[in-house]
């Protein structure tokens, strides 16, 4: 049960960044809808504050000391667990859709994602704090942008149509190993490989080709599908 505002929101705001503590502090102090309690560094300064404050809402940096790892992520995970009525805004430069899908994975309400870029928009920011105040949530149009593309990406990849096994199949052939050494890794007969091999190579459209082996055609899907980085010629098998 959220807890009833009979007031301002309490907020307490962590950011390590300076310039960025500094611009959002400004923002909602000059909010009337506001009330900012404590602005912190690092998560050890917000911990504290959260203890002493009772905040309604945490507006808070991603990365944070003393890690400099998802440190906000943290903290609205374990807010989720002590004290649910809390609202947390979670602060990103960056759209990073698997930090999203990491603090909603619990449960959406209460909970909101965006761009640090939106700090410079006052109603933006204050109407994410008003939302999950409430027990609403939102979430940057920019990483809804993303996510939405990264589900078609997956939808169009010629990986989608292998099984699971097969995807495990064919990232054992991406790693060099032989039919044999397949067969041994997961268990299998060795006409068991070749028949998962031979679906592979079918659903992934590669005829025979005296050229370019099927497998190295295989292996840079792999790559390019599960790590655009690594499909280099130096990472492909031979």
């Amino acid at each position: 049960m959220r807890r009833e505002l009979d007031g301002p929101i309490r907020v307490v705001a962590a950011e390590d960044s300076y310039v960025v503590r500094e611009f959002l502090t400004s923002a909602l102090e000059s909010a009337p809808e506001v009330e900012l309690v404590a602005v912190c560094s690092n998560r050890n300064e917000l911990e504290a504050a959260i203890e002493s404050e009772r905040p309604d809402v945490l507006i808070s940096d991603i990365r944070m000391p003393p890690s400099g790892g998802a440190e906000g992520i943290a903290v609205a995970a374990r807010l989720r667990e002590t004290d649910p009525d809390v609202g947390v805004v979670i602060l990103s430069q960056y759209a990073e859709p698997d930090y999203a899908v990491a603090l909603l994975e619990a449960g959406s309400g209460g909970r909101a994602y965006l761009l640090k870029e939106r700090i410079r928009n006052r109603d933006e920011l204050i109407g994410a704090i008003a939302a999950v105040a409430r027990g609403g949530s939102v979430i940057d149009p920019k990483i809804v942008e993303v996510l939405i593309e990264g589900r078609a990406r997956r939808a169009r990849s010629p990986l989608a149509e292998l099984t699971p096994r097969e995807l495990e199949l064919l990232g054992e052939i991406a790693a060099g190993k032989s039919n044999g050494a397949i067969a041994q890794s997961l268990v299998l007969t060795k006409r068991a490989v070749e028949k998962h091999v031979n679906s592979i190579f079918s659903k992934l459209g590669l005829p025979e080709d005296q050229d370019v082996s099927r497998r190295v055609k295989a292996t840079l899907i792999y790559l390019s599908e599960t790590d655009p980085s690594a499909a280099s010629p130096a990472s492909v098998p031979g």
